[in-house]
């Protein structure tokens, strides 16, 4: 993505990101694929942001084919939080169940902690391909504890997007996707990556100088 840059290339982003967000969304809707389309779409803008060009439409299918299954689980646990702490938000906003105030806050700042964590997954999937949810999540749960600024810095992102999603006609939502990705890796890419926990050292970073990339086999 180097050289000059002028309004074009970046109306051109917008839109391929715009165009990113309906096909997550699309690809999206039977929910049990929301993983593994949250997946493909982020090793999408991953690649995009490391060699400024997006991946082939058949590499975006193979990523999503051969993650799909090994997605299932996970999009049911994420559906399962989400739907949980939504009933307990509005429970607790209703005043059905005891807590008032105090709990309803504590209970928002869980759920947008957990849903930072979610964000840095992603992000960290899209970094191996779309794929190995169980090594990433295991990789960000200790990421978050060695960079906490990098994890609020994710449930900031998330939390905007949330009240975005809010706001913005029904429409817009599916465009908002793609932007949300996006944000998420220009985010997580600008702020230190934690030492390798095996080799106690920095991560290096990118080659093309656009975002840390991790160097834990496990992730590979």
């Amino acid at each position: 993505m180097g050289g000059r840059r002028d309004w074009r290339d970046v109306v051109r982003d917008a839109a391929d990101l715009a165009l990113l967000g309906v096909l997550l969304t699309l690809a999206a809707v039977p929910l049990l694929t929301a993983a593994a389309a949250a997946g493909t779409a982020s090793a999408a803008v991953h690649d995009w942001t490391r060699t400024g060009s997006w991946p082939s439409a058949r590499t975006t299918l193979r990523r999503f084919g051969r993650s799909v299954l090994p997605g299932v689980p996970v999009s049911l646990l994420a559906l399962s939080v989400a739907a949980l702490l939504a009933a307990d938000l509005a429970a607790l906003a209703t005043g059905s169940v005891p807590g008032g105030p105090v709990a309803l806050l504590v209970t928002a700042l869980i759920a947008a902690g957990l849903a930072g964590y979610a964000g840095l997954v992603v992000v960290e999937v899209g970094g191996n391909g779309g794929g190995r949810w169980r090594a990433a999540a295991r990789f960000t749960a200790r990421a978050c504890l060695d960079a906490p600024a990098r994890w609020a810095a994710l449930t900031g992102v998330t939390a905007l997007a949330g009240l975005l999603a809010v706001l913005v006609a029904p429409v817009a939502v599916p465009i908002l996707a793609g932007y949300t990705v996006a944000a998420l890796h220009a985010v997580a890419g600008r702020l230190p990556v934690p030492a390798d926990p095996a080799a106690r050292r920095p991560v290096p970073a990118d080659p093309a100088g656009r975002r840390p990339v991790p160097a834990h086999p496990e992730l590979r």
